[in-house]
């Protein structure tokens, strides 16, 4: 691999992005929330609990790229004023997806964190325009990536003056069809030999059972992972989105006490 700028810290200490009082790569940072804001009620409540159970951060999808057209595709807008809302209340910064280079300056007068969603991992004029943007990017591999193709995405951003990136491992497209993806936990180590950035994990995407979630997360801490990024929603059977991998609060009360412990032992060891 001939990429130059994530090598370029290598040796001299790894990157921490900070996100308010968040500091990620130092520590273990856990960010959770749901797929979807589907109202103000719903994203307040899932808030207030995910803020009570030990998140760090408020993930939630205002806009949604969903394989079919006639799925939810988020409030938009409405959907950014409402994360505002959850942010003031709790004082969690925002992490959202932004789809659209159109987007990504309105989009950051309302984030703290701006998400590059797997489908939008080679989308080059994005990556560039985020790549100009005053926030910290979470940048999610691709489904069909490689991980060389992951690292020249985080180039892409890092070329045009933004070094605040967060990378995520959120699962592969396989021939295995019992999970959702195959998580691949083995980049988490790779991606930390090959550059400096703070890698997390997503193993709600990376697994797409609700069983499944729990114990890939302590792996995720074991394995080096510098966080994770989970759905949690107030009631899952009613999500309008990734319903299948959504943890109640007290599920992700649990994860988040496991998690942290792993990360804790290990970097005792």
């Amino acid at each position: 691999m001939k990429n130059i700028k994530l090598a370029a810290l290598q040796g001299s200490g790894r990157t921490i992005v900070r996100v308010g009082n968040v500091k990620v790569g130092q520590g273990f940072t856990i960010i959770a929330g749901p797929c979807s804001v589907e109202s103000e009620e719903q994203t307040l409540e899932t808030a207030r609990a995910v803020k009570a159970a030990g998140a760090d951060m408020l993930r939630g999808g205002a806009f949604k790229p969903r394989t079919s057209p006639y799925a939810f595709q988020g409030l938009g807008l409405k959907g950014l004023k409402i994360l505002e809302k959850a942010r003031e209340e709790t004082g969690l910064p925002i992490v959202t997806e932004v789809i659209d280079t159109r987007d990504v300056s309105w989009v950051c007068e309302y984030a703290d964190v701006l998400q590059i969603g797997a489908r939008n991992m080679q989308n080059f004029s994005l990556l560039r325009e985020v790549g100009k943007a005053n926030k910290p990017v979470l940048l999610k591999r691709g489904m069909h990536s490689t991980i060389e193709e992951w690292m020249n995405c985080a180039e892409y951003i890092l070329n045009d003056g933004n070094p605040d990136i967060i990378l995520c491992e959120r699962g592969i497209r396989t021939y295995e069809t019992y999970t959702r993806n195959t998580l691949d936990l083995s980049a988490v180590p790779a991606a930390r030999e090959l550059t400096h950035l703070p890698v997390i994990v997503d193993p709600s995407h990376g697994t797409g059972r609700v069983g499944l979630i729990e114990p890939m997360s302590m792996a995720a801490a074991a394995c080096g992972a510098d966080g994770l990024i989970v759905e949690v929603h107030r009631n899952p059977a009613e999500a309008l989105s990734d319903k299948e991998q959504a943890l109640t609060p007290k599920q992700f009360e649990e994860l988040a006490r496991k998690s942290r412990a792993v990360h804790k032992f290990v970097g005792e060891l």
